[in-house]
């Protein structure tokens, strides 16, 4: 031992003495401390990141020389030379343009914006800071050509390009490469259970078709938000927002949202982290009682359906429900039951919960590293599809293992969620009133009050009125037909038990009963507890091939559908199906001459799902950078999308139809029964049919938005829809002025949408099969005139030749010096022939025109900015299966102040959205969208 104690010594003190502690700080041009900067030993994945003063620390076993280099996001990167151990450098960086920011969502590889073949917005830690919004969530609607829908005050719908709806399944949003969709929906629900702000590092957005690179759900574009990595960004950040939200309809309420990150380096090694976010608001209520189908008629309509009304979606024709000893003094008119506005079915709280930790593993103390991330979620939402649903305590947890370096990765994840206590607030409405009172009593009650009515004398309004009100129980009559009132002339309810109204005991206790039963024939209640498996798979040859950067790649998917039979066909069990895809891309520079530098890059995919053909799905495009100032570039692509799991396999009693998925298995697995009228019965029909959703498919007439019958139906079953895509674009710099242009025209196949049919209980449509409605069955048209048919809702692709094309720009400069000006036009446009296609609906859903501005300035003085943003929408159609409204144009401005304490290491900032105040809406049935005010401290010890 004494022996080798010397040597060991010796080695300590040789180790000791092999250390190199580099130490600095990073600045701007205006020494302004950059915090958050990453420095790093050129060569090499050793590194650190500058604290909220903007100095680092930096030990290496590396002897000198060596470079090292500081970058930040929104600052042209800089290089130094280390010639000594122990040394103190100090890097100033220049503030470079958006064009410099590196992202690497368009090529699956780090590059400038400025050299990105397809157009590409970026959303970082600057923006984040300078949001005017009050989430980085929210910030999104800022960006160049970006739809953002607000469904609720957590669940808001990025889109780009059109075709948007809340069930946004056009558009894939990825966290750390997870795919963020829902597994029971089949789409993302906004940030409801994403990321925490503290731990965003930055955001990128693809608009338009992306399937050569990331498969299928990536058709209209693909969002990205990358996380900080806990062995570059260690410390505590914290922040706290609180404010009030103030709408006409709801009040003044207050907002709270809090969000907390952790990380650490334990070595080179090991590092860790862990993020926490809670947010507690009250929704923007959706209060409209403008009915759905006739703006024009109110509650004293016999069919009234009102917007935010539920309930009244029950309706009958009472000339066909009346027996036929009075048949021949009623009416042929519908008549639709009394509903509860929306308000008396939710509490419209908003509220989100999430948390996610990550243990990070780098055995070699290099570049490959080892990853576990889990993300869990819970919150509370409106959701508007087929009907309006309050998703409350919905919970989806991921976990993800990921194998990576900088040539490749190798990720598998799991994703699973839980309905928690949601429910559909439709249902809830019908079932409170069918707890009170059945379907058929109310309308019998209708029909004999409405029968005795008339043969007193009564004109027809006065003889709908005594229906009514006797039907609800509101009153009673005497033997002389009169209503029975008191001495002060009010009516007496005399021996029925009144409708339920809001806030009593007996209404409770149905709502309760309600939103607490998966049957929708008596409940409403929410059920679904899937998941889907997914993995993928990226490698770079780069490092091993001098000619052309070469990737190759692919991913895996299975699915597991799990709703007891409340929303999919799974009554029996759960279904599961895969699909998967691989993809090659190659990319290679040509200097041309030291004026000159041609990118191009071509990829393919191939993707299969095991209900359809395999697709290959390519792109070509070409970059051409001149006096490295000027980029112009080019793309062709081709893009798909397979149906989702809705349109495969949902089978859903929505009211006024039934969803049914048409996956070839699927057209029977939802089975109906229906009762059959004393007219059909007359024509030796029985007593009832039993159905399956195949009737929709092979057995059924098309009809127009008004319900008439205007051919054979029997939509083909589904299949994927493909797009072609050409895109052009330019960047610029012109001294202090940035250039981004880029314009696109895309044609849609197979365009995939749900067309509703009507099929009769007996009788065959088209049994000639010759889409002549001459050689339907003259039973068929027996069952018409009856009401002996149902509503199904199908899923199929459109013989419409679907077109769209648009453009956009957005100029930034600097004015007054320092201080941030840009501005961004888009244009959309739809084309396809309406007229030869009346009932087709494509949901664009997107303004013709939009125009949005900022002005701000990070440093008006030392520590103190500001930033103020503009957007103007056009008016635009809304097209949708929960209804079809216009959307008029409107114009919001937010703002914020903030100021920067060094001594705390804190920002503070006061902001507003909407500041106008002019309450405004994105999509058909939601609620109008007031303001919100906020104060937010956040604390960064990074």
């Amino acid at each position: 031992m004494k022996t080798i104690l010397p040597y060991l010594m010796l080695l300590l003190c040789g180790f000791s003495f092999s250390q190199s502690k580099i130490t600095g700080t990073v600045v701007d041009d205006n020494s302004q401390p950059i915090p958050g900067a990453n420095i790093i030993i050129v060569g090499t994945s050793t590194g650190t990141v500058t604290d909220f003063d903007g100095n680092f620390s930096l030990s290496t076993n590396q002897n000198p020389p060596f470079a090292l280099q500081a970058s930040s996001v929104g600052f042209e990167t800089v290089t130094e030379d280390i010639t000594s151990k122990n040394q103190k450098i100090n890097f100033i960086l220049n503030e470079g343009t958006s064009l410099d920011e590196v992202v690497i969502s368009a090529s699956r590889t780090p590059e400038r914006i400025f050299e990105s073949p397809v157009t590409v917005e970026r959303f970082g830690l600057k923006e984040i800071k300078n949001t005017t919004s009050a989430d980085f969530y929210g910030g999104l609607e800022n960006l160049k050509g970006v739809d953002v829908n607000t469904n609720s005050l957590t669940f808001k719908s990025v889109n780009t390009r059109g075709f948007a709806t809340f069930a946004n399944n056009r558009f894939m949003q990825l966290v750390d490469g997870m795919d963020n969709s829902t597994p029971a929906l089949n789409f993302p629900i906004g940030n409801l259970v994403g990321m925490t702000e503290t731990d965003v590092l930055s955001v990128e957005l693809l608009p338009g078709a992306s399937s050569a690179l990331y498969g299928a759900n990536a058709f209209n574009g693909i969002l990205f938000m990358r996380s900080k990595n806990p062995f570059d960004h260690q410390g505590i950040s914290a922040s706290v927002k609180r404010g009030i939200t103030s709408q006409e309809s709801a009040g003044d309420n207050a907002y709270t949202d809090v969000s907390f990150r952790a990380g650490y380096k334990f070595s080179n090694k090991i590092a860790a982290k862990i993020n926490f976010g809670y947010l507690k608001g009250t929704d923007w209520a959706a209060t409209s009682e403008t009915d759905k189908i006739n703006p024009e008629n109110t509650r004293a309509n016999l069919d009234y359906d009102g917007i935010n009304v539920y309930g009244d979606e029950v309706s009958a024709n009472i000339r066909t429900e009346a027996p036929a000893s009075v048949k021949g003094i009623i009416p042929d008119v519908v008549v639709s039951r009394t509903g509860y506005n929306e308000r008396d079915l939710t509490n419209y709280n908003a509220e989100s919960i999430k948390s996610d930790w990550g243990l990070y593993y780098r055995p070699w103390e290099n570049d490959f590293e080892v990853s576990y991330v889990g993300k869990i979620g819970t919150g509370s939402t409106i959701y508007q599809g087929t009907n309006r649903y309050n998703i409350a305590n919905f919970f989806q947890q991921q976990h993800k293992l990921e194998f990576k370096n900088d040539n490749f990765f190798l990720r598998g994840y799991v994703v699973t969620d839980k309905a928690g206590d949601s429910y559909d607030m439709v249902f809830t409405g019908i079932n409170i009133n069918r707890a009170w009172k059945s379907d058929e009593d109310w309308f019998g009650d209708y029909i004999a009050t409405y029968a005795g009515a008339t043969l007193s004398g009564d004109t027809e309004a006065q003889a709908h009125a005594k229906a009514r009100g006797v039907a609800e129980e509101e009153f009673d009559l005497d033997n002389n037909g009169n209503i029975v009132r008191d001495i002060n002339g009010n009516p007496i309810e005399v021996d029925g038990i009144k409708r339920f109204s809001p806030n009593t005991p007996e209404y409770e206790a149905a709502f309760n009963r309600s939103i607490n039963d998966p049957d929708l024939s008596t409940g409403s209640k929410f059920q679904d507890a899937s998941k889907y498996y997914h993995s993928d798979a990226n490698y770079n040859f780069s490092h091993l091939i001098d000619f052309a950067e070469i990737q190759v790649g692919g991913s895996y998917r299975r699915y597991s559908l799990n709703s007891s039979g409340t929303i999919y066909t799974d009554l029996d069990g759960p279904i599961d199906y895969s699909e998967f895809g691989i993809y090659t891309q190659i990319q290679k520079n040509l200097e041309l001459n030291e004026d000159l530098e041609l990118k191009l890059t071509g990829s393919v995919r191939y993707d299969k799902s095991e209900f359809f053909d395999g697709f290959i799905s390519p792109r070509i495009s070409a970059g051409l950078t001149v006096n490295r100032n000027h980029n112009i570039r080019a793309s062709v692509q081709t893009g798909f999308r397979n149906p989702t799991t809705q349109d495969l396999f949902i089978g859903l009693d929505a009211g006024r139809a039934i969803l049914v998925g048409s996956a070839p298995e699927n057209l029977d697995r939802y089975v109906r029964t229906f009762d059959v009228s004393d007219e059909g019965q007359a024509l030796n029909q029985d007593a009832s049919v039993t159905q399956t959703g195949r009737v929709g498919y092979e057995n059924s007439f098309s009809i127009d938005n008004n319900g008439n019958v205007t051919g054979v139906g029997n939509p083909d079953i589904i299949k994927p829809e493909q797009v072609s895509s050409i895109e052009v674009g330019y960047r610029g710099k012109f001294k202090n002025l940035i250039v981004d242009f880029s314009a696109y025209y895309n044609n849609y196949k197979d365009f995939i949408s749900q067309e509703v049919v009507i099929s009769p209980f007996y009788g065959t449509v088209d049994p000639n099969n010759d889409g002549e409605l001459d050689d339907t069955d003259p039973l068929a048209f027996e069952a018409l005139a009856n009401d002996d048919f149902q509503a199904w809702s199908t899923y199929t692709n459109s013989e419409a030749d679907v077109n769209s094309y648009g453009a956009s720009i957005g100029l930034s400069t600097k004015v007054f010096g320092n201080f941030d000006l840009s501005g961004s036009y888009t244009y959309a446009k739809l084309d396809f022939d309406r007229v030869k296609y009346p009932s087709f609906t494509t949901n664009f859903n997107t303004p013709e025109h939009k125009f949005k501005a900022s002005f701000g300035n990070t440093e008006v003085f030392k520590n103190f900015g500001f930033n103020i943003n503009y957007r103007f929408s056009d008016d635009y159609f809304w097209e949708a299966t929960f209804g079809n409204g216009l959307v008029p144009e409107y114009h919001v401005v937010d703002a914020q102040i903030n100021l920067k304490v060094p001594s705390f290491k804190s920002t503070f900032k006061a902001g507003a959205t909407n500041l106008l105040g002019d309450e405004y809406f994105t999509a058909f049935g939601t609620g109008f969208i007031g303001s919100m005010y906020y104060l937010s401290w956040t604390i960064n010890n990074l």
